[in-house]
């Protein structure tokens, strides 16, 4: 019994199994949270950083639950700042061989599919993004939400509903 609860995240091997079996898909969900790889990479680094920081103090089977807390608040404390850099973003203009109508069309339509996912509470399109575009059943997002499966329900079908009216004319 002694052996056991000197186990800790301190030992390479209980790291590297930790690292092995979540960090993809802590990755996933801050990525969907960020919606930017290079800051979702940078999260995941920075939450096992902290845990190999605290390892001593976090026990293995608290490890999952430690790294989505720690990167999910890593993403919280930079959103805002994300927020202000993406709205004041000099948007580049592209050279394509596509018709001005073409164009106009596709932006029109992207603008409106942005603006439906966007008026989303962050709940709901973290619930949508991870189900529909990861294929995360419900049960695997309740856990990484920390609520019920009941709750990811009625975020998904809210979330539907809503896309539903805003893009009726896509």
């Amino acid at each position: 019994m002694k052996d056991d609860l000197q186990i800790n995240v301190c030992e390479e091997q209980v790291y590297k199994g930790v690292f092995n079996e979540t960090s993809k898909t802590i990755f996933n969900y801050i990525y969907y949270k960020f919606g930017n790889e290079e800051k979702a990479n940078d999260a995941v680094q920075e939450a096992f950083v902290k845990l190999w920081e605290n390892c001593a103090k976090v026990q293995p089977e608290k490890a999952k639950s430690y790294l989505y807390t720690v990167a999910n608040n890593l993403y919280l404390n930079v959103i805002k700042a994300e927020k202000v850099r993406l709205k004041y973003a000099d948007s580049t203009l592209k050279t394509t061989n596509e018709s001005p109508e073409f164009i106009m069309e596709e932006n029109q339509f992207k603008e409106k599919l942005d603006n439906a996912l966007n008026s989303l509470p962050e709940n709901q399109r973290t619930t949508f993004l991870l189900n529909r575009i990861d294929g995360k059943k419900y049960a695997e997002i309740a856990e990484m939400e920390g609520v019920s499966v009941k709750a990811i329900e009625k975020r998904m079908h809210l979330a539907l509903k809503s896309l539903r009216e805003q893009i009726d004319g896509i």
